[in-house]
């Protein structure tokens, strides 16, 4: 009579490997994430480093569009080094852009497609030219109308005297919001890559946004008159215009 063999049990699997599985891809998207803020941090202090060398410069342009005989005043001591420290930092900001937006968005590309991918990094030098195509246009052609203005109003009664650290965020902030609102093409092209508006949809929306365009220009120009705000609200218009044009070209209807 042939003997069965002995059946050998499987050897047990360790409690730990259960325990582990989880955490190691947690663990690794951290430390991505870590490699990548740390690029974007040195990509960052490099560019604040250029700043420092061109801040003089910059504050000298900024200040330059005071007309007649207003001026800026210290409030403190140690004010001439915050402003000098904050320009550097803003166009190390500005510099530093491409590498910092490449690198939160490499952070999220494994989860996207290869067409959503190739999109995304088309679209970076767009927006940086953008944000950048609308600072240049506020300095140049916007900012000198708008401070003329409003160092005219009441002149004959009130010296004009500002705050130098008020000014600064006054000229900064509306730069700011000039550069986001020349994002306008792009913000309208990933709408249509996404499917929620067509270009024909913007065709025939082109009288709301209008309105839509004439109270971003007010909320953007801090002066009340319609001139200031028509020179805002002309590129925008335009720039609408060619956000349908890029509707046109990447456009993918929704399933």
């Amino acid at each position: 009579m042939t003997e069965q063999p002995e059946l050998t049990p499987p050897a047990a699997t360790p409690a730990t490997s259960s325990q582990e599985e989880p955490t190691l891809p947690l663990m690794a998207h951290l430390l991505e994430l870590r490699d990548r803020l740390v690029r974007a941090a040195l990509a960052l202090a490099i560019g604040v480093g250029i700043g420092l060398i061109f801040a003089r410069h910059f504050l000298e342009l900024l200040i330059n569009f005071l007309q007649g005989e207003s001026q800026l005043q210290l409030l403190s001591p140690a004010e001439p080094i915050f402003l000098y420290l904050k320009a550097a930092l803003i166009m190390g900001a500005v510099l530093a852009s491409p590498v910092i937006i490449y690198q939160l968005v490499a952070f999220i590309v494994p989860g996207l497609t290869k067409n959503e991918r190739r999109g995304l990094f088309v679209s970076l030098p767009m927006a940086a030219g953008l944000f950048a195509l609308g600072v240049a246009f506020g300095i140049f052609v916007v900012l000198p109308f708008t401070l003329r203005y409003l160092q005219s109003f009441l002149q004959d009664l009130i010296k004009a005297e500002y705050g130098a650290s008020f000014y600064m965020n006054f000229v900064l902030s509306f730069l700011l919001w000039l550069g986001i609102g020349f994002e306008l093409p792009l913000f309208i092209a990933i709408l249509a890559r996404l499917g929620i508006v067509s270009p024909q949809q913007l065709k025939k929306f082109w009288r709301y946004a209008i309105v839509i365009i004439a109270v971003l220009s007010a909320v953007i120009t801090p002066t009340p008159d319609p001139f200031n705000m028509a020179i805002v609200m002309v590129p925008l218009l335009i720039l609408y215009g060619f956000g349908i044009i890029l509707a046109y070209m990447v456009y993918k209807k929704r399933e």
